[in-house]
Formats: C-alpha cells, sequence, structure tokens
C-alpha cells in the first residue's frame, strides 16, 4: 500500500537509531545477534518453518541476562512502530489515505447533497454527546516517564516528512536518537504493582499532555466545521466530556476504598487547578487591553487593565485551593470547602471577559485563546474529570441486610424481590434515617457506607455514575439509592445497572420495565436512565456471536421501553480493546448499533493501552473524537435498518448454535482449564506488577472466576485469541450448509451490526496464529493435554479458511488495507517475542528453583513481563 511507504520508511530510520544505541550500550555483538533474529523473524512471516526452529533453538542457549536484552530490544522496536504509526495516522499523506480522511466534513457534505432538513441537522448537533470513560488495565504497562519521552518523539516526527530542511532534519536526528537512548537507558517496567492512586494519575498525565490541548481544538474544529453548512454550537454547549473509573471501580478491587477515592477526587481538582492557573496566566499575559463594558468594570474594579486584574483574582483562587487540597493530602487539617472550587466559579467571570470583549468589537481576542479556556472549563471542569462509582450488587445486599439483622427486622439477603422492593421504597419515602448512630456493622459494610459518605461531601459535579455490577432486580438500583441518601447524598446521583452476563443482558428489559414501573423511581430519574452493557463477560459466558446478538436485543428493547416512557436512554458500552471484548473500529461499532441507541448520546469505556493508541497525542485525539462525533451524527440522522425477520430468525440460531460450540469446550471440556492455564501466561499474569486489580474476582475457582481482562490477554499472548473466534464461524458454516447462504450474504450486504461482526472476525482471524499457538502448547503443555491444543489449533485454520470462502475473499481484511498493512508491519518484530515468551515461561515453570538465586528469578520475570507488554503493543487490541 503506497500510503504506508512513508511509514515503513520511518520505522526503519527509527529502527536504526535504537540499533545505533543499543550498540553503544550492549555491543555490536549483541547488535548483530538482534538483527539476525529479526530476520528470522521476517522469514518465519514468509512461511519459512526453519526460521521459527533457529529462533527456538538461539533463545534455548542464550543465558538469562541476554533474553531480558533481547525482549527489551523488540518490545523498543514495536513501541516506536506504535508512535511511527500514530503519527502517521494524522500526517497529511497517512490522513488522505484513509476511509474518512475529513469525516466531520464528508458527513455533513453528504448529509445536505441528500437534502438533510436543516433543522435536523441542527436538532442532532444539539443533542450529540460524546463521554469518554477512562478506566485502567493491567496490560498498560509503560510508565508515564516513557510516555513524556514517547510523545515528544511523535512531535519530532513531523520534521521528517516530505520537503524539512536538511539542518532541520539534521537537528531531528540528533533530538531523535537522543530520545530514543534515554528511553532504551530507563526502566521501561514498573519495580512495583500500580495502587489505584497511580493509575489515576496515569489518567490524569493523558490529561494533561494530550487532551488539554486536543479538546478545544477539537470543538473549535467541529464548531467551524458546522458553521460552513449553516450550523451553530453554543458556547455552553457540551458536545465532549471526560469521566474515569480509575480509583472510583471497587468492584472485585479491595484496593480501592473510600479514602482512595477522595483522595483521587482531591489529586483531580489539584490537577485541574495547576491546569487553568497555567491557562490564565497565559491569558492574563495576551488580555492587556482597557476596552471593556461598564458592567465589567464594575465587576473587575477601575484599574487600567480590568481584564488582567479579573483573571488574577481568578487564578489566585485556584492556586489557593491548590495549596489547600496539598495541606489536606499531606494530613493537615483543612476544610474540604476550601479545596472545592465550582464549575461556575470558573466560568462566569471567563464568560464575563468574552460578553464584554464581543460588546467592545473585540471579536478575534474573544473567541481566541480565551474561547478555548472556556471550552476546557465545560469540558472539564474544576474536578477535571467525572469519577464514576462502581460496586458489585452483592455488596450493597449484605450491607442493607446486616443493618435490617441488626435492627431486628430480619434478613433482607432473604426477602422476596417484592418485598425488598417494598422495603426499599417504604425507607426511601420515610423521612427519619434508617442507620442508627451508634451502630458498629462490619469492616466491608463500613467501606459501603463510607464511599456513600465520601460522595456526599464533594459536589455533583465531581461525578458520573454509580455503577451496579451484576444487577439483575429493580432492587438492585433502589437499594444504591437508599444507601446514598442515608449517608448524606441530596441529589439525585444517576445509578447505572450493568447487564453484563448473557442471562443478564436476556433480561434486562425486564428488570427495567418493572423498574419504570414505580413511580418514585421515575421522578428519582427525572427524565434520563443510564443501562450500561457490559461487553466482556458476555462474550466470556457465551462467546463472540452470541454475545454480541444478545447485546443487540437488549439494547433494542431498552430503548423502546424507555422511550415508550417518555424517558431519554443512554446506553454506557463497557468495551475493552480486544474483539473479545467489544472492541474494534470505533466509527463501524457505532454505525452498527440499533436504530435510535445513540439518541442520549454515546458513554464508552476506553481502556489503558488503547487510550494511549486513541488519545495520547493531541493530533491523534482530534483525529479520533473526529470519528466519534462523524460517527454518532450519521447514527442519529441516517439510523441503520432495523433487521428483517429472517435475518432475526437466523441469528437467533447462529447464536444459539455458537455458543453451545463454545461452551462445549470452555465449559464442558474437562481438559479446558488445565490446557488455559499451560499454554498461556495466565498464571504468571497474577504475580506480575501489571495493575492494581486482583486477576480473579474469587481466589481459587477456574475460569468463571477470571476477570475477562486476563482471560482474553492471556489468549491474545499465544495467538490463539480463542474467546474472540470459537463457535462464530463454525455456525455461520453450518447455516451455510442448511442453505441460508442467500441470507447470509443480504445481511453482510445490507445490515451495519452483521456486516462488522464480519469486519471483526477478519481481523482476529488475521492476528492469529495457529502455529504458534501450537508451539506454545508443545513446549508448555503435559502430554496428555496436547491432543486438545492440536484440536483448537486445526479448528482455528480450519475456521479462517471458512471465513475467506464465506466473504469470498482470497486474503482477510482485502477491504481494511490501512489496518491490514499496520498488522503486517509489526510482524517481523512480534515473532521473535512470542519464541522468547515461551522460552522464560519454560524456564519459570522449571521443576527444580529451589536452587535459583533472587537475582535470576528477578531477572526472568522482568524479561518476561517485557514480552507481556511487547506482544500487547504489537497486538494492539488485545485486552
Amino acid at each position: 500500500m503506497a500510503a504506508h511507504a512513508q511509514l515503513r520508511q520511518q520505522v526503519r530510520r527509527l529502527g536504526e537509531l535504537l540499533g545505533r544505541t543499543i550498540a553503544r550500550a550492549e555491543g555490536e555483538e549483541c547488535l548483530a545477534q538482534i538483527e539476525t533474529l529479526r530476520q528470522q523473524g521476517k522469514a518465519a512471516r514468509e512461511g519459512h518453518t526453519d526460521a521459527r526452529q533457529d529462533m527456538a533453538r538461539v533463545f534455548r542457549e542464550l543465558p538469562d541476562e541476554s533474553l531480558l536484552t533481547q525482549a527489551r530490544a523488540f518490545t523498543q522496536f514495536l513501541n516506536l512502530a506504535n508512535i511511527a504509526e500514530q503519527h502517521h495516522t494524522v500526517s497529511p499523506v497517512g490522513r488522505a489515505s484513509q476511509p474518512y480522511p475529513d469525516p466531520l466534513l464528508d458527513l455533513l457534505a453528504r448529509l445536505a447533497q441528500d437534502g438533510q432538513p436543516q433543522e435536523a441537522l441542527q436538532a442532532a448537533v444539539n443533542r450529540l454527546q460524546m463521554d469518554m470513560v477512562l478506566t485502567a488495565h493491567p496490560t498498560e504497562v509503560t510508565r508515564r516517564t516513557l510516555i513524556h519521552k514517547y510523545s515528544e518523539l511523535a512531535g519530532q516526527l513531523e520534521h521528517w516528512d516530505e520537503g524539512a530542511d536538511p539542518a532541520l532534519l539534521q537537528a531531528t536526528d540528533r533530538r531523535i536518537e537522543e530520545l530514543v537512548s534515554q528511553a532504551w537507558h530507563t526502566e521501561e517496567i514498573r519495580s512495583r504493582r500500580p495502587t489505584p492512586v497511580d493509575e489515576a494519575r496515569w489518567g490524569f498525565a493523558v490529561i494533561e499532555n494530550s487532551l488539554w490541548e486536543a479538546a478545544p481544538r477539537f470543538i473549535r474544529d467541529y464548531e467551524e466545521t458546522l458553521a460552513r453548512h449553516d450550523l451553530e454550537l453554543p458556547l455552553q454547549a457540551q458536545p465532549l466530556r471526560f469521566s474515569s473509573w480509575m480509583g472510583g471501580d471497587r468492584d472485585g478491587n479491595p484496593n480501592v476504598t473510600a479514602a482512595v477515592t477522595e483522595e483521587v477526587l482531591l489529586l483531580a481538582r489539584w490537577k485541574a487547578a495547576e491546569l487553568f492557573a497555567e491557562d490564565l496566566h497565559e491569558l492574563g499575559s495576551e488580555l492587556s487591553m482597557a476596552a471593556c463594558t461598564d458592567s465589567f468594570r464594575t465587576l473587575a474594579g477601575d484599574g487600567p487593565e480590568p481584564y488582567r486584574a479579573l483573571l488574577k483574582s481568578l487564578r489566585n483562587r485556584l492556586l489557593q485551593a491548590k495549596d489547600a487540597i496539598h495541606r489536606r493530602l499531606a494530613g493537615d487539617r483543612v476544610n474540604l470547602d476550601d479545596c472545592l472550587l465550582s464549575d461556575s466559579a470558573l466560568y462566569t467571570p471567563l464568560q464575563a471577559c468574552h460578553e464584554s470583549l464581543l460588546a467592545c468589537g473585540l471579536d478575534a481576542i474573544a473567541n481566541g485563546r480565551l474561547r478555548d479556556t472556556l471550552r476546557r472549563v465545560v469540558t472539564f471542569g474544576a474536578s477535571l474529570q467525572r469519577l464514576d462509582i462502581r460496586q458489585h450488587s452483592e455488596r450493597h445486599l449484605e450491607a442493607i441486610g446486616e443493618l435490617t439483622r441488626y435492627l431486628g427486622l430480619g434478613d433482607y439477603t432473604q426477602w422476596a424481590e417484592a418485598d425488598k422492593q417494598a422495603f426499599l421504597l417504604r425507607e426511601l419515602a420515610s423521612k427519619r434515617p434508617l442507620i442508627p448512630p451508634r451502630w458498629s456493622p462490619s469492616a466491608d459494610t463500613e467501606e459501603v457506607l463510607a464511599t456513600c459518605r465520601t460522595i456526599s461531601r464533594f459536589p455533583q459535579e465531581s461525578f458520573g455514575l454509580y455503577v451496579i455490577s451484576m444487577a439483575s432486580q429493580p432492587s438492585d438500583i433502589l437499594a444504591v439509592q437508599l444507601l446514598l441518601r442515608e449517608c448524606g447524598v441530596d441529589w439525585p446521583m444517576p445509578v447505572a445497572p450493568l447487564f453484563e452476563t448473557l442471562a443478564d443482558l436476556d433480561g434486562a428489559p425486564d428488570t427495567m420495565g418493572a423498574l419504570l414501573e414505580i413511580d418514585w423511581y421515575r421522578g428519582y430519574a427525572q427524565g434520563h436512565q443510564h443501562v450500561m452493557i457490559g461487553y466482556s463477560d458476555s462474550a466470556k459466558d457465551a462467546g463472540v456471536l452470541a454475545a454480541s446478538w444478545a447485546q443487540y436485543r437488549a439494547q433494542e428493547a431498552l430503548v423502546k421501553l424507555v422511550r415508550d416512557h417518555g424517558m431519554t436512554l443512554t446506553l454506557f458500552h463497557g468495551r475493552g480493546g480486544s474483539i473479545g471484548r467489544g472492541g474494534g473500529p470505533a466509527h463501524a461499532a457505532i454505525l452498527s448499533q440499533p436504530p435510535g441507541s445513540v439518541e442520549g448520546g454515546l458513554r464508552v469505556t476506553e481502556q489503558g493501552e488503547m487510550i494511549r493508541f486513541k488519545f495520547g497525542l493531541p493530533d491523534l485525539a482530534v483525529r479520533s473524537l473526529q470519528l466519534y462525533a462523524s460517527a454518532l451524527l450519521e447514527a442519529m440522522l441516517l439510523p441503520p435498518p432495523e433487521p428483517e425477520g429472517n435475518w432475526r430468525d437466523l441469528m437467533d440460531r447462529l447464536a444459539a448454535d455458537s455458543c453451545q460450540r463454545y461452551r462445549g469446550v470452555v465449559r464442558d471440556d474437562p481438559d479446558f482449564v488445565p490446557f488455559f492455564r499451560a499454554a498461556t501466561p495466565e498464571q504468571e499474569l497474577a504475580k506480575l506488577p501489571l495493575g492494581s486489580r486482583p486477576t480473579k474476582r474469587k481466589q481459587g475457582g477456574g475460569v468463571e472466576s477470571l476477570r475477562a481482562i486476563p482471560w482474553i490477554f492471556a489468549w491474545s499472548q499465544n495467538r490463539l485469541l480463542l474467546p474472540s473466534w470459537l463457535g462464530a464461524v463454525e455456525a455461520l458454516r453450518e447455516a451455510q450448509d442448511d442453505g441460508d447462504r442467500a441470507a447470509l450474504d443480504s445481511m453482510s450486504r445490507d445490515w451495519p451490526f452483521f456486516a462488522s461482526r464480519l469486519a471483526m472476525l477478519e481481523m482476529v482471524f488475521m492476528k492469529t496464529d495457529a502455529d504458534l499457538s501450537r508451539a506454545y502448547a508443545e513446549r508448555l503443555v503435559p502430554a496428555e493435554l496436547q491432543p486438545l491444543g492440536q484440536a483448537l489449533a486445526d479448528r482455528l485454520q480450519a475456521d479462517a479458511a471458512a471465513l475467506k470462502a464465506l466473504l469470498s475473499e482470497e486474503v482477510l481484511m482485502r477491504g481494511d488495507q490501512w489496518n491490514r498493512e499496520s498488522i503486517l508491519l509489526r510482524e517481523p518484530y512480534i515473532e521473535p517475542l512470542h519464541w522468547l515468551q515461551i522460552e522464560l515461561l519454560a524456564r519459570e515453570r522449571e521443576g527444580d528453583r529451589e536452587g535459583w538465586s533472587k537475582a535470576r528469578m528477578d531477572v526472568i520475570e522482568k524479561a518476561l513481563m517485557v514480552t507481556i507488554g511487547g506482544i500487547a503493543a504489537g497486538m494492539r487490541n488485545t485486552g
């Protein structure tokens, strides 16, 4: 692909600079060995099996320290390739060759050409709202210090584009080599498991280094694009905002406590105060003019530079709040109110500046940097982000059960659903407190109550949703509302049930229907209902095809249900980076949703390494937000068709068949769990400091107790990617053999939902490698489990061939050359990492480790962690 020629050239140049760095640090012989392995990796991807055997032999003979060096080298190659691709994506050459070079402009032009009424366009613009929810991810192991270096390196790559001055190129090469050398000599892996506060700080760094610049740039571009089509975006419009789970998601993570949540809330405000203070300092240096309105003069005083005076006063308030937060976090007795600045306290003075400048005819000044700062206040606010709280429904059930037992009312946990609802509604209507002041609950219940009390101490604008995992009954939602009220939360915090298993998704319409029949609840919801759809656990439970159909049907039913009640529905998509967790290209994913499902806006999780790939650089973030916004507008104005009756019937059969085939392996084969643990790094993931959350919800147990992220992630490491395809293509092939080929063709052609499923399966199979998965099994799996490994690899190969036949294609992803080339670009660098990881896993699992020194164990564990991070970087949407 010609568009990737520039990218390949830049990757080669970065590789050469890294090679020079390695040669200076480790010696020419080490570099020569790395280059030999890279060539072998390339040969292996071209089908030379002897190259794979040679790599395996080399790694078996290398000492532990050399394996670590090799792991670091290929991981750095992949990191540099990712940086080059991120830059290429937003470069003029790269952007011009993508399917949507200017997505917003192209869409509006198409809508105008199709005769879309202006009123409908403006109404869609008014409704458009994107809420990007940043979440931690255990596969994101890159340290903040390296992210800073990579960001600057990406900025330098602009000078490598065509037409740069030779002197500038020489200076650029020197600076890039310096940054590459800094990265090589920096410890790339955390030495300890991150805390939830560490993860939150990582999220703040993404905002500071990228989104702070990108958000107003995107909104300005969006506003100007709309203006070309006589559409308006009011200054106080909120098309974009950011939320976070980091420090608020306590489901199964005992490290997230009420104290941690308060610390994260304060740290976020500290960072917001710092960033806005910097903005105001820059504005103060520019707004030196004296002309202002009389009303502004009254507000700012009689000084010669009224704008500077007002901005200085506001900046001082920010600095005082920042200092108060610092002292409170240090343990000083500081009143919490001194730490809290409201959004309106920020916005109102800046709005006054803006209106005065406009009134004085200084439009260019009013709509410059000042307007960008106003947009930041609307987008980020004084709290920087809105923190979601997530907890498992069982924790609320047990807390109320403990309370009713203490009060002599019986055991709430054993009551029928109708009795629970009656009790909760009675207490919600009561004016007396339910919780006795001198009650001493258990530690678990006290933690639930402490979290609710923390919410009560901060302004409403600090929070997003209270998300309830494994919600299955109306009482699960009402229980949270009662606990919040009892702990002093005097505003209606939106409570979103999370439907994530197949049974929960199928039961979601009944659960929500019963809830919306309750008069008290409808009054509480104030016309707006949030529901979270979980992609991870449903795919883990039933396989990717059955899960995606269940998600579609649940969303479709919920849209109709909430609309029938005269309310607005916002669906919150808990999508991961991988196909097995609902991931895939965001533009296609939005356009494949049921009709009407985005009318209440889009709320979606962005996780770990995918945050960096989508939003890690300002230009990249602007591009990602443009794709989201254009897809949302298109879905609102040109919604996809409803599926035809025979399509629904066929999807029902496909879902049932694929689920049965998936569960036949994952649940019913007694060899499956031991095979999974032997053939993947699942056991090692739990020991490595990759994230604050435990890999299992409950210690012990099998696959059902394993969290979806390590479940998917472990399979991506050995390139089987089993949860992302098992059962799906076999069901499609069965339908075709039963005479449904014509229906499958029409679904693929005319139904975006089904077409996107096939496209994501193509991407999955493009990233799988049956021979590599066999290599993991042959080296790591006991002999009695080898037949299962062979059978799964054979199924993988057969399914990939069957999908190509179904699509009438000789190669996968022919219609998506951009992403196909992206995958192929990384393969020569990922290949050696797999063979290296196999060797490290074999050494890690050696039976006799008693004689090992701590130094040796540390080296092997570190090298293993580097390979895990490197493969994740190369695979991109992996966990």
